[in-house]
């Protein structure tokens, strides 16, 4: 598989990386047996960027991620995780907390966690508003010379956010949603990235399986929290976005691919900056994945793709107001 570098002067991964908040109950129950089936299937494909979050699982998913590396080594991945986020024990309620105090702490936790002493790649997985970016690169930076991270990322920012920390030290990578059914990234965002040298890493890059060949039953959406209180997942823009999502699926047939391999196969094609990172269950679908990354479309090829799925045919929001809560918005 092609690699790409993370960040401008980072380490070289997979062009295909892989999310690890499906190692939770986020869209329905799994196992840690499961989890580690998938880390097998990753590593016998190829894939070596791992990325999960102290908050997936409220810790769960680097959990399990440690007991792997225990068992299978330390040095098979290289990783991301992320921090930020506070939530009520008693409620769920979300906040946001990029204080040096919490970071420190939060990234320790981490650490101890994955059973490593550092990671590659440290993110904050939601900006505290009213605390300015520049406070936070210095923090962030800090970690970065003490050895306990390669490098700093940030979660769903703007890119006058992304310039603002870069002009403090730079940002090896932007995570933020990015697919044919999410093409906000492109006024901007994909731009600022290959300017400063960031890593753009694409997280639900089949559209939170629209973009497959088995797409969201009504009763795999009942099953999620997030999903059933997702617009797009929502009536009547669910049957919508699975109706135009039927002719992506038949030209995907007519060019002898799955539908997940030519999501990926188009997203591979957005710059040489921009790493997805699927969080599949299935070591099947996984490797259609695999196969995107490893074929990108052609200029006929997109041509084709983006005929049937143009700019803005998604019905519905990516997210409601409650899932709003965090991420920046910018156009």
């Amino acid at each position: 598989m092609e690699r790409r570098r993370l960040g401008p002067d980072g380490p070289m991964v997979s062009a295909l990386g892989y999310g690890a908040m499906s190692f939770t109950d986020f869209y329905g129950p799994t196992t840690e047996e499961e989890s580690h089936a998938v880390l097998r299937a990753c590593l016998d494909l190829g894939i070596d960027h791992l990325d999960t979050s102290n908050v997936y699982g409220m810790g769960r998913s680097e959990t399990v991620i440690g007991r792997f590396l225990a068992t299978e080594g330390r040095d098979r991945f290289t990783i991301a995780t992320k921090a930020g986020i506070r939530r009520d024990p008693e409620t769920g309620a979300r906040s946001f907390d990029n204080s040096p105090g919490h970071l420190e702490a939060a990234l320790d936790a981490s650490l101890g966690r994955l059973g490593v002493d550092h990671v590659a790649l440290f993110y904050v997985h939601r900006r505290e508003a009213d605390r300015p970016i520049e406070e936070v690169a210095e923090t962030l930076a800090g970690f970065v010379r003490d050895g306990r991270i390669g490098g700093f990322g940030f979660s769903e920012i703007a890119p006058s956010s992304l310039r603002r920390a870069a002009a403090v030290h730079p940002v090896a990578a932007v995570q933020s949603e990015y697919s044919l059914a999410t093409r906000a990234p492109e006024l901007g965002l994909v731009q600022a990235c290959a300017e400063l040298g960031t890593s753009l890493v694409a997280f639900s890059p089949v559209g939170r399986a629209l973009l497959t060949d088995t797409p969201p039953t009504p009763e795999r959406v009942a099953e999620s929290a997030f999903l059933k209180a997702n617009p797009r997942f929502q009536s009547p823009h669910f049957e919508a976005n699975l109706r135009l999502a039927d002719g992506f699926r038949a030209v995907a047939l007519r060019l002898g691919r799955s539908a997940a391999e030519t999501a990926i196969a188009w997203l591979m094609t957005r710059g040489p900056h921009v790493i997805p990172i699927p969080g599949t269950r299935s070591p099947a679908h996984l490797a259609e994945c695999v196969a995107g990354a490893e074929s990108p479309l052609t200029a006929e090829e997109i041509a084709e793709v983006e005929a049937v799925l143009p700019v803005g045919w998604a019905h519905g929001d990516r997210y409601s107001e409650a899932q709003w809560k965090g991420p920046e918005r910018f156009s």
